[in-house]
């Protein structure tokens, strides 16, 4: 990047779909993008000809992701790409690969990572100040909307609300339970087998982490209302509900004193951090290891539903 001098604001493009948050960023003074809208694969392939684009943000179908990270990765940018990162492994070490070679950074859109009541709560478990975490309950889902749009199509999302919700109360368990799952299981419900043919309608799963926490968690496309995380200890609970809003998240607990945190721009707040990272050549929080982890943890989590049993993973190394 030189001697580039920073501007105000990052202008993002997505690649066929819009982008959930805002299209400019008023508080980020780090890292220039060019201001492009849409970008099909035809002008991906010119990227590398733009000096002007240092990062690509990579908001398509799920099952794109692989395509456009590593098109992205080929022409020299480096890739912040939605979650979850892929809809198998095999895709995500691809990605995690090609960037690699690339010499480029790697990050996964993970914004509760950065959202300050989550790091409030994180705070409140690490340090105990409820005693030691036991369990962990997490839901969010919502009532979806149009049955053909790609959501509900299996080939383009890999899956229905556990990849593309689910995946929140994932993230939560193992950042209050600091490690990831070693061991899974699930069940599913469909009630409307029409529209949801391709993908579960909601799914309820168990997490157990090797330091003997365990979280029971939901998700669904069938009704609004799941939006919640809460932790369970010796002394007393904590949670945030709502927990994984753009904005209002509200923290509480059960000892009455305050578990609060600023509001913050979550999409500029994850922007900003991965643009110090790639200026100050320092490794992301959120790199495309634990995207893979996190898929990983979905597939284990449709096999369980599939066979009826426990799966187990790895060693469950920090989450």
């Amino acid at each position: 990047m030189g001697d580039r001098r920073p501007t105000r604001g990052l202008n993002i493009a997505s690649a066929k779909r819009s982008v959930r948050g805002p299209a400019q960023w008023d508080s980020s003074e780090l890292i220039r993008l060019m201001e492009c809208g849409d970008v099909s694969p035809e002008t991906m392939e010119r990227m590398a000809d733009n000096r002007d684009i240092d990062v690509v943000y990579v908001v398509t179908p799920n099952a794109l992701h692989a395509r456009d990270t590593i098109k992205a990765a080929r022409a020299g940018k480096h890739v912040l790409c939605e979650k979850p990162m892929e809809v198998s492994s095999e895709k995500c070490q691809q990605m995690i690969d090609e960037v690699k070679k690339a010499r480029r950074q790697l990050a996964i859109g993970y914004r509760c990572r950065f959202e300050p009541h989550h790091l409030e709560m994180l705070r409140v478990a690490r340090e105990k100040e409820l005693g030691d975490v036991r369990l962990i309950e997490s839901a969010f889902g919502f009532s979806i909307g149009d049955p053909t749009q790609w959501r509900l199509n299996h080939a383009l999302a890999g899956g229905g609300p556990l990849m593309d919700v689910g995946i929140y109360s994932i993230q939560s368990a193992e950042m209050i339970a600091g490690a990831y799952p070693i061991a899974v299981s699930a069940m599913t419900n469909k009630t409307d087998p029409v529209k949801f043919k391709d993908v579960e309608e909601s799914m309820t799963y168990e997490l157990k982490f090797p330091n003997g926490i365990s979280a029971s968690c939901t998700t669904t496309y069938k009704v609004n209302g799941f939006n919640r995380t809460t932790a369970y200890a010796d002394n007393g609970t904590f949670g945030l509900t709502p927990a994984f809003n753009y904005d209002g998240i509200q923290g509480w607990r059960s000892d009455k004193k305050p578990l609060e945190a600023p509001e913050l721009d979550q999409f500029a707040t994850e922007m900003d951090n991965f643009a110090d990272c790639i200026i100050n050549n320092r490794p992301t929080s959120v790199p495309g290891e634990m995207g893979l982890r996190d898929v990983r943890t979905m597939m284990a989590l449709y096999e369980a539903e599939r066979t009826g049993r426990t799966v187990t993973l790895g060693t469950g190394v920090s989450g």
